[in-house]
């Protein structure tokens, strides 16, 4: 796996501690790319030349995560993830998954306005080109 390029983003981590408290803004902020989607939501990807990149894939990710702090620390980088996935042009990490041959995995380095460093993985299924956002989450 070659080592990333971090992207500065302009956008911060949200704040709080409450779980209900940060679900509530980053809902917020998911129903205002939900709105410009027709069907499954998703943003489009500067790195993979405007490809869409479908969100549906983090929530269930997420649910399945039983400790909320761990959901607490990925879901305040949510707006930081969608920001680098428009934004960076940067070359990530990738490897095919070992499970399943027909999938890559790419992480993407990021750098937050409060110069703290976190990850986005993607999934990329190779017999469709589809890609998925599966996780984000802060670097230790």
């Amino acid at each position: 796996m070659n080592t990333p390029k971090a992207y500065k983003i302009r956008s911060k981590k949200l704040s709080g501690t409450d779980y209900l408290e940060v679900r509530k803004k980053v809902s917020a902020f998911y129903s205002r790319i939900e709105k410009r989607t027709k069907r499954r939501t998703y943003v489009r990807s500067a790195y993979f030349d405007k490809d869409k990149v479908f969100l549906g894939l983090f929530w269930h990710h997420l649910k399945d995560r039983l400790n909320f702090k761990d959901k607490i620390r990925r879901l305040k980088y949510f707006p930081c993830a969608i920001d680098l996935i428009e934004h960076s042009k940067f070359a990530p990490s990738s490897k095919i998954n070992t499970d399943r041959r027909y999938e890559t995995l790419h992480r993407f380095a990021g750098i937050t306005a409060d110069n703290e460093i976190f990850f986005v993985q993607i999934k990329e299924n190779k017999n469709n080109g589809q890609k998925y956002l599966i996780s984000v989450f802060p670097l230790g």
